[in-house]
């Protein structure tokens, strides 16, 4: 799952036919010179602009990060305060301007994954306080397999209490977000608030949540945009550098850094990856990473997962792979991680840091006996089989 900031989402929206205002994402306050000339609803002498931190905060109105109703000057000067603000970890390095729509009433629609399809949300309500009024929201659910009709949307809208020239209005809206959710690999898309212009009967998306299945990138080919970090922090370049990797392969790799640890993480699988961090911490340990490879990647994506593995700073272990895999060729993801760990030795990236190893699987004598091998290069490598329990690795690894 991976979030995608409100501009690449109004993007999305707009190209499933939803109406959303327009928009510029800016990372300088003087880049709206520029941009107000080739955008005339930005230099407008009536134009109402909404300034907002372009970036994954919640509670953005609250915080003070969203300016409303300003003119061009006006909102240049608001980009300027709010570029390069501190909120916790995170420093606001976007902000994004939108036209402000005039309207009285404010809805909601949202459409989510659920273990038994697709649940769609409604309700005639909406806006920041939404929360508080959650039992005014109507559900319906397209089982897996399914698409929602006019007709079934058309009763949701009426449940929810619309008025009733709006149901059809409403009812066609809500098809089209649940088309960009199903044919864009969404997770959970929400517009809060939807709006109905106030000089006309036009539906518009004022804002947009939107989590999409980041492994399935390379189904779209348009997504230009960049994931959003969930960690307080923009990714980094090393985690960015897997991200895209990932994007394109069949299996996986995944990366994200943890600054200060000292144990480094190479797991084979999610369920690895997970026991492991647990395992060393409850031990007292420290985790320099969250990584994993699966589903049977080729070996040079591997390498290069390892690669940014190595280059953690300030680490004294590595903990390599897993339990016993059902398809993914030990030795041949074993190969992508012994390439890794050679071109790591020659910049002196493991100098000091112990490599530990445990993993069974399809060809694993073949690859833990390279592995093995790496001694004789003078590499500080403690390879074991099937039979040695994780635990134990992590007990040795952490001198415990």
């Amino acid at each position: 799952m991976a979030k995608v900031l409100e501009g690449p989402g109004m993007g999305l929206l707009a190209k499933w036919g939803m109406a959303v205002p327009h928009y510029v994402v800016i990372t300088a306050a003087d880049q709206l010179d520029r941009l107000s000339s080739a955008n005339p609803w930005l230099s407008s002498p009536a134009a109402q602009l909404v300034v907002k931190a372009h970036e994954a905060v919640g509670s953005r109105m609250k915080l003070g990060l969203v300016k409303v109703g300003l003119d061009l000057s006006a909102a240049k000067k608001a980009a300027m305060e709010m570029l390069g603000k501190e909120i916790g970890n995170l420093t606001i390095s976007q902000v994004i301007l939108s036209e402000c729509i005039a309207h009285k009433e404010e809805y909601y629609l949202a459409v989510k994954s659920v273990r038994e399809g697709a649940e769609i949300l409604m309700a005639s309500i909406g806006g920041i306080e939404i929360e508080s009024h959650w039992d005014k929201v109507k559900r319906f659910l397209a089982p897996l397999g399914t698409d929602p009709s006019l007709e079934q949307l058309e009763n949701l809208a009426t449940q929810a209490g619309f008025q009733k020239q709006l149901i059809p209005k409403v009812a066609q809206f809500a098809l089209k977000l649940y088309q960009c959710y199903d044919q864009e690999d969404g997770i959970y898309l929400e517009i809060n608030p939807l709006i109905l212009r106030e000089s006309g009967d036009e539906l518009v998306a004022l804002d947009a949540v939107t989590l999409v299945d980041a492994d399935a990138r390379y189904r779209h080919p348009d997504w230009n945009f960049t994931f959003a970090s969930e960690f307080g922090r923009p990714y980094t370049s090393n985690e960015h550098a897997i991200m895209e990797i990932d994007s394109r392969i069949k299996g996986s790799v995944k990366f994200i850094e943890i600054p200060g640890g000292e144990t480094a993480l190479l797991p084979a699988g999610g369920g690895a990856s997970v026991f492991y961090a647990d395992a060393v911490i409850a031990t007292g340990g420290t985790i320099a990473n969250y990584a994993e490879y699966s589903g049977d990647p080729p070996d040079w994506a591997v390498e290069a997962l390892t690669d940014k593995v190595c280059s953690l700073k300030g680490i004294k272990r590595i903990i390599v792979g897993g339990a016993i895999a059902n398809f993914t060729d030990v030795k041949k993801t074993f190969g992508g991680i012994i390439n890794g760990f050679r071109k790591a030795k020659t910049e002196g990236k493991l100098d000091g840091v112990a490599i530990w190893v445990r993993r069974g699987g399809p060809n694993e004598k073949e690859g833990l006996d390279a592995m093995r091998a790496l001694s004789t290069e003078g590499f500080d490598i403690h390879v074991y089989d099937r039979n040695t329990p994780l635990t134990d690795i992590v007990n040795m690894a952490l001198g415990v």
